[in-house]
């Protein structure tokens, strides 16, 4: 019997548990995307109304981020898990057959629902799991959730040639919910994950009392969240218009940013072992920053010339990026389970709800800046946080120096 109250065989399977459903959720979230333009002809909506559809659709995400701690602290996290993982199933399932855009737009609102309080419980066990092991494993599991993702989208690509859209939209959702029932079964219990934060009040505390640390996490979270969501909605688009090569090597930067950052949060299970996961986070800020940099101005002036060799520092430097990145969300994320006062759902809550609310105002502005000068000089902007995240995360490792997940101790 370990230290952490369970045995070495049973964290094992618990922690093989949380990785598949993160690779789990992962499959799920992307599934249904290499698909939209088939959604798009069921409906026979513009595209202008399609994006409103995908807008205010995605609000769902936001009204979990409310209450979903307070259902972790009542219920504990694996029946939040396994009964919103149904949910996700289901939903999936039936996305083909709506042909009114209302209709899809009321699953598509439920869908985003039921992801983010699947995501929020999910998390919440994760940080939970790797303070009961002292170790952090957040790398690994989010690193999971992006395997699932890409292999989803790779092969909702491949087989959309030939395969009708009601087929994979039965099968893919199936497969997921045979790996949800395993993952479920396996994965901790709430007497043996959520009794990690019972010495913390149950009762609601007020945004307005909220620590000052979290806020910090929450700043820091996004500025080092929005690079990556920056690469990914215009990382194509300036390949094929800022450096000036075809849609298909467009794509090459963006797929090598994530193969990095996959790599990346492989390695942090190991990295730890000596340094602090904010400490991480710290150094992959200011190289990162640099890298992202170079990427943008150096492809940008090399393009005029030489579009090739532009394309291969743009490629190199979005790697080297994407290593940078990695330890971001994971390090912020593991923090928010260490805040005073706050069980680790309330605390993860309160981060999402703030990134999120203020990613949606982010993109817009993001937006407007291109519109009004040009994309590499609007990629100022998650370079600038990219940088101000690192220098965030060396105040978050400096504030852990008391905290157990600590390898310098």
């Amino acid at each position: 019997m370990s230290t952490t109250g369970i045995s070495d065989s049973r964290a094992k399977t618990a922690q093989f548990a949380l990785m598949l459903s993160f690779f789990t959720q992962g499959v799920a979230a992307l599934s249904w995307m290499p698909r939209i333009p088939e959604f798009i002809d069921n409906l026979q909506v513009s595209k202008e109304l399609w994006g409103a559809i995908i807008g205010f659709g995605g609000a769902g995400a936001i009204i979990p981020l409310i209450f979903t701690s307070r259902l972790v602290i009542r219920f504990g996290t694996t029946p939040l898990i396994k009964w919103s993982s149904y949910s996700v199933v289901a939903i999936l399932l039936a996305m083909p057959y709506p042909t009114q855009w209302w209709l899809f737009l009321v699953l598509h609102f439920m869908l985003s629902f039921a992801i983010n309080v699947f995501n929020i419980a999910l998390n919440s066990q994760a940080v939970m799991f790797q303070k009961r092991v002292d170790k952090v494993l957040l790398g690994t599991f989010h690193g999971s959730w992006s395997v699932g993702a890409a292999a989803s989208a790779a092969v909702s690509s491949v087989i959309a040639s030939f395969t009708p859209l009601k087929v994979q939209m039965f099968i893919m959702p199936a497969v997921c919910l045979v790996l949800f029932l395993w993952s479920a079964k396996h994965m901790l219990q709430p007497a043996e994950s959520d009794s990690v934060d019972r010495d913390i009040p149950t009762e609601r505390i007020s945004w307005l009392k909220t620590p000052s640390f979290l806020w910090l996490l929450a700043i820091g979270g996004f500025m080092g969240m929005w690079p990556e969501l920056v690469i990914m909605d215009w990382a194509s688009v300036y390949g094929k218009e800022v450096v000036g090569v075809d849609s298909s090597r467009a794509a090459w930067p963006y797929t090598l940013f994530v193969m990095a950052m996959i790599l990346g949060r492989f390695s942090i299970g190991r990295l730890t072992k000596k340094y602090n996961v904010a400490r991480l986070s710290q150094v992959g800020g200011i190289f990162g920053s640099m890298a992202l940099a170079i990427a943008v101005f150096a492809s940008a002036s090399i393009a005029e010339s030489n579009q090739d060799l532009a394309l291969l520092v743009l490629c190199v430097f979005f790697a080297i990026a994407g290593l940078g990145i990695s330890s971001m969300v994971p390090g912020y994320f593991s923090a928010a389970g260490n805040v005073e006062g706050l069980s680790t759902a309330q605390a993860l809550s309160r981060l999402l709800m703030f990134n999120t609310v203020v990613v949606i105002f982010a993109k817009m502005f993001m937006g407007s800046l291109i519109d009004a000068s040009s994309l590499p000089l609007a990629m100022i902007f998650p370079i600038i946080t990219f940088a101000i995240a690192g220098v965030i995360a060396g105040f978050v490792a400096n504030k852990h120096r008391d905290i157990k997940l600590n390898p310098d101790l």
